[in-house]
């Protein structure tokens, strides 16, 4: 095996929980080159994993927003990056149509896809000449290390590798010095997804009580002014400024804690080693929640939002070292979807 394309375009959280991929990848084929097609947005971060030989990109969310000329000669020229090399094997675990062209206009000679039932669109279909086996009953995240290893013939070590390295920052961040960091991560991509205000505030005072120093990220006008609610109820708590993905990582890594919504930024929490909760309201806890036994667990459920004991009770976990039977549901798959 001497090069390998992995194709994963979207989202954070996505291409976050894919990382170990690369490093199974590189444990069973240590001399090959292993790169990566992804939408811009999402590129930089694909880049802080060093076993990652090239990252290959192109603005398609952003085509899509504002059709703009100078986005289509960049996806144009994308393409032509794409075919300059010759795969040995084509990986598409993402399932869609934008992932499936991607794979087939990639020069693969084996390029592998899921089955018809587990395809997020059918019609990706066209572009495989392979396919993974029938998608494993586990969440989401371990189901694409078992669908790669056995289609390529390797096994993995249980234990994710995120391998992620944070690139320096050009100007140091600002942040709360003299107690540990809290990271509150209220925003989210749908309002189904909201965790209440209240509670919110609720979970702030406990951990400001604790001793801890609440810092609230937003990314829109209205996040921001959510956050400013959240602050106002939370004694010290402090409203960080606009942040890059970057900044907002290495803002993560020096958190002590991180309790958000089923979200992207929380996911990369997770990947970094930070102790981490993350709360579901919307979204299936067994499919998309991370687990980390004694540091990273999950609470709530498709439409079964948490109350703020259940969310206290999940910090408690992984700020004492103990495993929740939330935590074991998550790990061994046992919380249906």
């Amino acid at each position: 095996m001497k090069r390998i394309l992995i194709v994963k375009v979207t989202s954070l959280g996505d291409i976050v929980e894919t990382q170990p991929v690369v490093s199974d990848l590189r444990r069973a084929f240590p001399s090959a080159k292993i790169d990566w097609a992804a939408d811009a947005a999402f590129a930089d971060i694909i880049r802080w994993n060093p076993a990652v030989d090239r990252v290959l990109s192109a603005p398609l969310r952003k085509f899509k927003k504002a059709r703009s000329w100078a986005d289509l000669k960049d996806i144009a020229a994308s393409i032509g990056e794409l075919r300059a090399e010759k795969y040995d094997v084509v990986l598409d675990i993402h399932g869609v149509y934008k992932s499936a062209i991607i794979a087939f206009l990639a020069r693969g000679r084996r390029r592998y896809g899921y089955k018809n039932r587990d395809l997020g669109e059918l019609g990706a279909a066209f572009a495989y000449n392979k396919r993974f086996g029938p998608r494993p009953r586990t969440d989401a995240w371990r189901g694409m290390r078992v669908s790669v290893a056995d289609a390529l013939g390797y096994t993995f070590d249980e234990t994710p590798d995120f391998n992620l390295h944070l690139p320096p920052l050009a100007t140091p961040l600002e942040l709360p010095q003299g107690a540990p960091i809290a990271m509150l991560f209220h925003a989210t991509s749908a309002d189904e997804k909201k965790w209440p205000v209240d509670r919110w505030a609720e979970t702030g005072r406990s951990l400001t009580a604790r001793g801890y120093r609440i810092v609230l990220p937003w990314g829109t006008e209205g996040e921001r002014k959510e956050g400013e609610q959240i602050a106002a109820l939370v004694p010290g708590a402090i409203v960080l400024p606009k942040l890059s993905v970057t900044e907002c990582a290495h803002c993560i890594d020096a958190s002590a804690l991180v309790v958000g919504m089923d979200t992207g930024l929380v996911h990369l929490a997770h990947a970094l080693g930070r102790r981490t909760v993350m709360i579901f309201t919307a979204t299936s806890r067994g499919h998309f929640g991370i687990s980390a036994p004694g540091r990273s667990v999950s609470v709530g459920d498709h439409h079964a939002p948490p109350d703020v004991a259940s969310v206290l009770e999940a910090i408690e976990s992984v700020l004492t070292g103990t495993v929740t039977p939330a935590a074991r549901d998550v790990a061994t798959g046992a919380v249906s979807w």
